[in-house]
């Protein structure tokens, strides 16, 4: 938690994601190179309409509507009506320029609205940039302790943090871990706070142990979902989202960005909403990631390196076994390094250590199945190599993690 960060000048932190350069170093020395389960960019190809689209919008010479073209809208609220049940109106949804923008920005534009309130709820295992967008804005970050289960443990909140807070944010299925939040609780919590909750749903096709689910089944009153094509459509290249819900919020925020300048490009949009409009390449996408967690599971498991598919998303939360306890001491380094350092030596995986996500991560390793099925097959055949290298101790494969 961050108290009181605006007596003292911004420094940005190191982009966690730079701070792999010895893991890659590693991991390309096998035979068949680096195998890059770092980042969630997806690999396989997107629908041919959506680049036809690009290339005939005739939407790159005039400037494009901030909050996202009639065209759009109405394809996202045909997809949220097809995809996730919900009947919402296309002047409740606006664009943005992907919603990793939108995610840093809400505090600092949801804090020249309500300038009395000046923190961020969010969860305690999580993308890093909630906590960005909370320091961005000048605001206390404050994360929200997660129960076994790795949902929020909504009851852990200060009454005192909720007075305060601008927003609290929920992500489901979840960013390292998948996890199902319930989101009917969430909302509920924030309308008995007055608290606006924001709901990052961009993995939602990608849920597995239930039906996709969105926080706008239980109203639009105080909530915002938002959602991406870059998972959905593997377009993380055209910067196109979402976000919908509380009418008051919507507009507020669409007006703030349309005077900052904020506008996806026109012929993005255009692409965007013919991706939104065509639910079969979802579905192959689906299965291609569903495979690829399962084998990768699996392979990790024959090595001894406990691992189940999640609830949700295309990530791989992984414990670190017990037996890496010594090693990490001597290096001065969390569990998750540790392993992520075998993952490289033994593997060729450069996987992300999960402190990145938050303290509670020290002791795992996200991987993220985004590589090609070839690539896949290669991990497969290098922890095959190593089946057995750690034991089960109490039942539990590795023992406990730290």
């Amino acid at each position: 938690m961050s108290e009181d960060p605006s007596t003292s000048p911004f420094v940005p932190p190191a982009y966690p994601f730079d701070q792999l350069g010895d893991l890659a170093e590693l991991a390309a020395r096998l035979e068949g190179g680096m195998v890059d389960l770092s980042i969630g960019t997806p690999c396989d190809p997107p629908l041919p309409a959506v680049l036809d689209g690009l290339r005939s919008s005739g939407a790159e010479r005039g400037y494009p509507a901030s909050v996202g073209s009639v065209a759009l809208r109405e394809a996202a609220s045909g997809w949220m009506e097809r995809r996730l049940g919900v009947s919402i109106e296309p002047s409740l949804i606006a664009a943005c320029i992907g919603t990793k923008e939108l995610v840093a920005g809400v505090p600092s534009w949801l804090r020249l609205r309500t300038p009395s309130r000046d923190t961020v709820l969010y969860p305690a295992l999580a993308y890093p940039t909630y906590e960005m967008g909370a320091l961005l804005a000048r605001c206390r970050a404050v994360p929200v302790a997660s129960r076994d289960d790795g949902t929020l443990d909504l009851e852990s909140i200060d009454p005192s943090d909720a007075d305060r807070a601008l927003v609290l944010w929920v992500n489901s299925p979840g960013n390292p871990a998948g996890q199902l939040e319930d989101l009917g609780a969430v909302a509920s919590w924030g309308a008995d706070h007055g608290v606006p909750v924001f709901s990052d749903e961009c993995y939602v096709e990608f849920t597995w142990a239930d039906r996709p689910r969105t926080i706008l089944e239980h109203g639009s009153t105080g909530v915002v979902a938002v959602h991406s094509l870059s998972k959905r459509s593997n377009l993380a290249g055209l910067r196109v989202g979402v976000f919908a819900g509380d009418p008051d919020l919507v507009r507020y925020l669409g007006e703030v960005r349309r005077h900052a300048g904020f506008m996806v490009p026109g012929p993005a949009q255009f692409a965007a909403s013919i991706a939104l409009g065509d639910d079969a390449h979802v579905d192959v996408q689906r299965d291609r990631y569903r495979s690829r967690l399962e084998r990768i599971s699996k392979a990790l498991s024959t090595a001894g390196i406990a691992c189940e598919v999640p609830d949700g998303s295309f990530y791989l939360w992984v414990r670190a076994p017990g037996e890496l306890a010594d090693e990490a001491d001597r290096k001065g380094e969390s569990r998750g390094w540790a392993l992520a350092r075998w993952l490289a030596e033994r593997a060729g995986v450069l996987a992300s250590p999960g402190a990145t996500y938050g303290t509670g991560g020290a002791g795992h390793v996200r991987l993220a199945l985004v590589q090609p099925d070839r690539r896949i097959e290669l991990v497969e055949r290098r922890l095959e190599e190593h089946e057995g290298s750690f034991h089960r101790v109490d039942g539990v494969i590795g023992g406990e993690a730290r």
